[in-house]
């Protein structure tokens, strides 16, 4: 299998662009912050405030609030890992520790995922490049953290290896760095529509919450966070099955059956085997985890960015 270098180059040249629009004019910089999903969520009288961070503030606020937010909630999705495995693994099987194996880290993968997505989003709506195809980009481009942690972490939960040094130099001596890329086109095709479907169905929520509401009300911070919860639970449900085959991918090392030949095969064999409900085979779990993790990173990232605008003032 291809290492994605695509990737690796894309995220590069958007990395260059970030530090040139970064000592650019001041009107660059108060675009950015202004496309912020941060910005239209806080009261009125922080917007003034928010405005004058710098946009290292915002990415380490960002990745900072989602390391925290994953490594808090990693046993859910240890759970959801083992639910969506071939042999149907189970706790008895890896034992108890595999809920926390590898969670501090695999977790840390999640401060430059975050700090990748950021500074995409933010490169593309400065050339104006629509909100959706700039989440997508994002999502895209931080497959390049985010694919080697889904593979180590997995392999860890699923008792493959017993600990992170084994497993990264065991993947890198047998499979070289390609190992880490394992099952990267079903991953990014679940991460891109993924974020995708989560702006569009936020957007959906908010106007239909707002249109309820008299004269120039803003949603509450509660709100905000529900609305950020459900559009991550119907992103989560359309998006299952490509979890699934990613996840089946990642841990057929685990499995004593003959391995996937590829994405292809291995949607063609489950479909052939277990049926089409296998597809949504951790739903419960992963619903759950995402949902949190939505909504803990929002609730983490305000009060981060309310920390730095104090200690600026």
């Amino acid at each position: 299998m291809n290492v994605p270098k695509f990737l690796v180059c894309f995220v590069l040249a958007l990395g260059s662009r970030l530090s040139v629009a970064s000592r650019s004019l001041p009107s660059a910089r108060r675009k950015f912050l202004s496309i912020s999903p941060l910005a239209s969520k806080i009261s009125p009288s922080l917007q003034p405030a928010v405005k004058s961070m710098s946009i290292s503030q915002r990415l380490l606020a960002g990745g900072v609030s989602r390391a925290i937010a994953q490594m808090t909630l990693y046993p859910i999705d240890a759970l959801r890992t083992l639910a969506q495995t071939r042999d149907g693994r189970t706790l008895a099987d890896v034992g108890a520790s595999a809920l926390i194996r590898g969670c501090t880290t695999t977790s840390s993968f999640a401060l430059f995922m975050g700090s990748i997505q950021f500074a995409v989003f933010g490169v593309c709506r400065s050339y104006n490049i629509p909100t959706i195809a700039s989440s997508a980009l994002g999502a895209a481009a931080s497959c390049v953290v985010s694919v080697p942690q889904d593979v180590i972490k997995q392999r860890l939960i699923t008792g493959v290896y017993t600990h992170f040094g084994e497993a990264v130099t065991t993947i890198f001596k047998t499979e070289g760095i390609s190992g880490f890329y394992s099952a990267w086109r079903p991953t990014m095709a679940r991460n891109v529509p993924f974020v995708m479907t989560t702006f569009t169905t936020m957007e959906f929520l908010k106007r239909e919450r707002l249109s309820k509401k008299e004269g120039s009300a803003e949603l509450t911070l509660l709100e905000n966070v529900a609305i950020g919860m459900s559009s991550a639970f119907v992103a989560g449900l359309l998006t299952q099955p490509f979890d699934v085959i990613k996840t089946r991918m990642m841990t057929q090392a685990a499995s004593t059956a003959a391995p996937y030949k590829s994405a292809l095969d291995c949607l063609r064999t489950i479909l052939e085997t277990e049926g089409p409900l296998t597809l949504y085979s951790g739903l419960k779990q992963r619903s759950m985890y995402m949902c949190l993790l939505w909504g803990m990173t929002f609730a983490l990232n305000g009060q981060f960015e309310s920390l730095m605008l104090r200690r600026r003032s």
